[in-house]
């Protein structure tokens, strides 16, 4: 069976290399235009095509997918499946009627459809989440599904323990999937819920809430986003571990000053003393 590869992000590039491993390696990966990234604002491909160019497979940066020119690739590559996976974009008529396209989305629909999955599960104290294998229609997320499979939350999870073991879910799931091309059944559109991309507000710690909510808040944007307090003045301190406090305040572990490395939070007060409202 041939294959095109849709996608973007680290989570994507980790899936693909699994896949490029199996029968189905792909012949065209596709993925987003090279973007200033960083602090230094330089400008570097996304994850995915690095690992493509690593892995010895082709790849195409179209500035979008659904153009003429780019959709003429991904059939020339004469592909039986499009496999998609954290690409970024909307697939959009005619791509999504001249291809069969399947996406590796990471929670169990229809929950958390959206940009941020993993994260809004995290945030909002699901016990588990897990991959759902699903056709793309139009709209986000909303196609039918054909597999799925639950992975538990831990209770001291960050994002960064829990995306691998959904990376080699997703990957298995997916390969089953190809396998076994079991039925798709829709979604019950009732139990919906949106996960939106994660914006400045999200990360920003409000220090009257409950310290528990807060804690979840640092774990599942670390470390690729990173959780932050605004401190009196307007800078902004990261937090890249907490934990919720006996006397109900957060109980900030590791931060890490604007420009600065993290460390210890005892190491932050003797040199700036204590973030009013945390513990």
């Amino acid at each position: 069976m041939r294959t095109v590869y849709l996608g973007t992000s680290d989570f994507a590039a980790a899936v693909l290399e699994r896949l490029a491993s199996s029968s189905y390696r792909p012949a065209l990966v596709v993925t987003r235009p090279d973007a200033a990234k960083g602090r230094g604002r330089a400008v570097s491909p996304p994850p995915v095509a690095d690992t493509a160019r690593a892995l010895g497979i082709e790849v195409d940066q179209p500035a979008s997918v659904n153009d003429d020119e780019a959709r003429a690739r991904i059939a020339a590559a004469q592909p039986d499946v499009v496999v998609v996976c954290a690409f970024g974009a909307l697939l959009k008529e005619p791509l999504l009627s001249e291809q069969e396209l399947i996406n590796i989305h990471p929670s169990l629909l229809p929950r958390w459809r959206g940009a941020a999955p993993v994260e809004r599960a995290m945030m909002a104290g699901d016990e588990e989440t897990g991959v759902s294998i699903m056709r793309v229609t139009a709209g986000w997320d909303s196609g039918p599904v054909c597999l799925a499979q639950a992975e538990p939350i831990a209770r001291d999870d960050t994002y960064g323990t829990l995306a691998p073991r959904l990376q080699e879910l997703g990957a298995r799931l997916l390969i089953r999937a190809l396998d076994e091309r079991p039925p798709f059944v829709e979604q019950d559109e009732a139990k919906v819920t949106y996960a939106d991309k994660i914006g400045a507000a999200d990360r920003t710690l409000d220090l009257s809430r409950p310290a528990a909510e807060n804690e979840r808040i640092v774990r599942a944007l670390t470390p690729h986003i990173g959780a932050r307090i605004e401190l009196p003045g307007g800078a902004f301190l990261g937090v890249r571990a907490a934990r919720a406090g006996g006397d109900g305040r957060l109980e900030l572990l590791e931060v890490q000053p604007a420009g600065g490395r993290p460390m210890a939070y005892v190491d932050y007060v003797r040199g700036h003393g204590p973030v009013p409202g945390a513990g």
